[in-house]
C-alpha cells in the first residue's frame, strides 16, 4: 500500500519540495504531498490527547495560535478531536481519507501507519529540523524502512531508574548487582516492554529498527543472561513489580528502586522527598562480564496525513507542533520533557527529564515500528512470567532460552 501511494503523489513530489515554509524551520511540505494554494481559507482537522486540550489556554490551543501568528496567510479553522497517541494508529486505519489532517502518534506505530498510507513524509526542511533537534535515536524511531523520515519527535518515550538516594549511592546505581546487595530492588520482568533490557546486544530489526529483514536477533550468550536471570529472581532483594506493584512498594518504603518512565515522575518524588532521585540504567555481571541494560526507546511524534486537503499546511503545522518553540511550551505547561537537545538547559533541574535524556542517548536501543514488532510482546511476557514463577531454571534456561528464540527471532552469528 506505502508503494501505491508513493506511486500516486509521485509526480506531485517537485512542485510540493519547492513550497517555502514561514516558520517550524523549512519547507515542511511532503516529498509527496500536492500543494495548497499559498494562501487563503484553510481547515484543519487536529488529532491530540485531551491533556493537551484542556482548558481555554490549552498548550494545542495556544501552538494553534502561534502557528496563526508565523503564517498569517492562511486564515485557518481548527477542528480539534480527543486521540491520544496511543490510539492514533487504530484510529487512522479505520478510514484514513478522513482521519485527521495532523494528529500525534508513538513511534511504534510507524510500520502500521505506513502500511495504511495515512502518514506522511516528511519535506527537506522538516527532515533537517528533526535532525537538527534530535540524537539517533530518536530520528531512527521516527525513520520508515525506506530510510525516510515520517514523524517530528516531540518527546522520548522510554523507562529508567527511579531510587532512594538514603539507600544507595552514585556508585551504586550503576550496578543492579550492587543495588540488590544492598536493598531491594523492583523490576517488572514480567512485563515485556522491560525484559528484553537485560539482552544486551538484542536488536531489534537492525540497528535502527527499519530493517524487517534483519528481524529480532539474540546476543550469542543470552542462555548465560537467562540464567542470570533466575538467579534474580531467586534474591530477595529483587522484587518483580506485576501491574506497578513496584511503585506501590517505593511509596511504602518496601524496594529501594523502582524501573519506570517520566509518566511516574511526580507520585515518586513525592513519595521520597529528599531522597528522591533518578538516573540511567545500570549494569550487571554475567560470567565475569560487564553487560548494560538496555530499554527500549521510542517516541511520541507528530504527523501529518497525505489524504489531508491542504497537506502543504498539515505537514507545515506537524513540524510546528515539534518545533523547539512548541516542545518548550509543552515542558512549561505540562512537564512533557522535549526531545529538542537545544533545551537540555530547560529540564537540567528536572531528574526525570535528564534521565530519560540519558537513558535515551546511553542505555536504550531503538523500539522498532515495524509491524513485526508485533510477534515480540506475547512470547516475552510469558518467557518473563516463567522466570518469575521459577518454571525457567539455570538447569533448563537451555532449553527454554531457545525455544523463545526460535519463535521470535533468532541468535547472533
Amino acid at each position: 500500500m506505502m508503494i501505491n501511494w508513493k506511486k500516486a503523489i509521485g509526480l506531485t513530489a517537485a512542485a510540493a519540495m519547492l513550497l517555502p515554509l514561514a516558520a517550524c524551520g523549512g519547507s515542511d511540505s511532503s516529498k509527496g504531498a500536492a500543494s495548497s494554494s499559498e494562501g487563503g481559507a484553510v481547515t484543519l482537522k487536529v488529532w491530540a490527547p485531551q491533556e493537551d486540550q484542556d482548558g481555554d489556554n490549552s498548550w494545542l490551543s495556544q501552538v494553534e495560535a502561534n502557528f496563526e501568528k508565523a503564517h498569517p496567510e492562511y486564515k485557518i479553522t481548527w477542528k480539534n478531536d480527543v486521540v491520544s497517541e496511543g490510539d492514533a494508529s487504530k484510529t487512522v486505519q479505520t478510514d484514513p481519507a478522513s482521519a485527521a489532517d495532523v494528529y500525534m502518534f508513538a513511534s511504534d506505530q510507524l510500520g502500521t501507519l505506513l502500511d495504511a498510507g495515512a502518514i506522511g513524509q516528511l519535506g527537506t526542511d522538516a527532515a533537517a529540523q528533526v535532525k537538527k533537534q534530535n540524537n539517533d535515536t530518536e530520528i531512527n524511531s521516527v525513520t520508515g524502512s525506506d530510510g525516510n523520515l515520517y514523524g517530528v519527535p516531540y518527546t522520548g518515550n522510554t523507562w529508567f531508574m527511579y531510587y532512594d538516594k538514603s539507600a544507595f549511592s552514585e556508585d551504586d546505581v550503576k550496578s543492579l548487582d550492587a543495588m540488590v546487595a544492598k536493598a531491594p530492588v523492583a523490576f517488572p520482568l514480567s512485563n515485556s516492554w522491560y525484559i528484553g533490557g537485560f539482552y544486551s546486544g538484542l536488536t531489534l530489526f537492525g540497528e535502527k529498527g527499519n530493517d524487517a529483514d534483519a528481524g529480532m536477533v539474540f546476543p550469542k550468550d543470552s542462555v548465560d543472561i537467562t540464567k542470570y536471570l533466575a538467579g534474580l529472581v531467586a534474591n530477595p532483594n529483587f522484587h518483580d513489580s506485576a501491574d506497578n506493584s513496584g511503585l506501590s512498594e517505593l511509596q511504602a518504603g518496601t524496594v529501594k528502586a523502582y524501573f519506570s518512565g517520566t509518566w511516574d515522575a511526580a507520585t515518586i518524588k513525592k513519595a521520597l522527598g529528599d531522597n528522591y532521585a533518578a538516573a540511567q540504567l545500570p549494569t550487571f555481571t554475567v560470567n565475569g562480564q560487564t553487560k548494560q541494560m538496555k530499554s527500549f526507546a521510542a517516541t511520541k511524534a507528530a504527523a501529518y496525513n497525505p489524504n489531508a486537503k491542504n497537506p502543504k499546511v498539515a505537514a507545515q503545522f506537524a513540524a510546528y507542533l515539534g518545533s523547539t518553540e512548541s516542545q518548550k511550551l509543552h515542558y512549561e505547561l505540562r512537564q512533557i520533557p522535549p526531545s529538542d537537545k537545544s533545551l537540555a538547559d530547560l529540564t537540567a533541574d528536572d531528574l526525570a527529564a535528564k534521565a530519560q535524556s540519558d537513558t535515551m542517548a546511553n542505555t536504550a536501543i531503538v523500539q522498532s515500528g515495524l509491524s513485526g514488532m508485533n510477534d515480540w510482546w506475547t512470547p516475552a511476557e510469558t518467557f518473563g512470567k516463567a522466570l518469575v514463577n521459577k518454571e525457567v531454571t539455570a538447569d533448563n534456561a537451555q532449553e527454554k532460552t531457545d525455544a523463545w528464540v526460535n519463535q521470535v527471532g533468532k541468535y547472533a552469528e
